[in-house]
């Protein structure tokens, strides 16, 4: 696949970038480098070979979910902060 000069300009402008004749040049002939390499991939025989979504053999591990009662009470909590209002502890406002 051959990256053309549009396609240069046309991600620059997504990403709102400013290129140079010679960045336009240098970019155009690293990204063909780069899809000329990924598309090696594609020479490969995978028949038969199952898709390899993890490389180590890992599980989740799963436990019930429980409630403990803490060290500190709400008054107690209440009290550590700078302010409270209606039993709840007051911050300021984040736009």
């Amino acid at each position: 696949m051959e990256i053309k000069r549009e396609d240069i300009l046309h991600l620059a402008e997504l990403s709102d970038f400013s290129l140079s004749e010679a960045e336009i040049t240098a970019l155009q002939k690293d990204l063909g480098n780069i899809v000329k390499y990924i598309s090696q991939l594609d020479e490969l025989d995978v028949e038969g070979v199952e898709p390899t979504y993890q490389v180590f053999e890992m599980e989740n591990v799963w436990r019930d979910d429980e409630i403990k009662e803490q060290e500190a009470g709400r008054d107690e909590l209440l009290a550590l902060t700078k302010e409270e209002k209606d039993n709840q502890i007051k911050v300021p406002k984040v736009l």
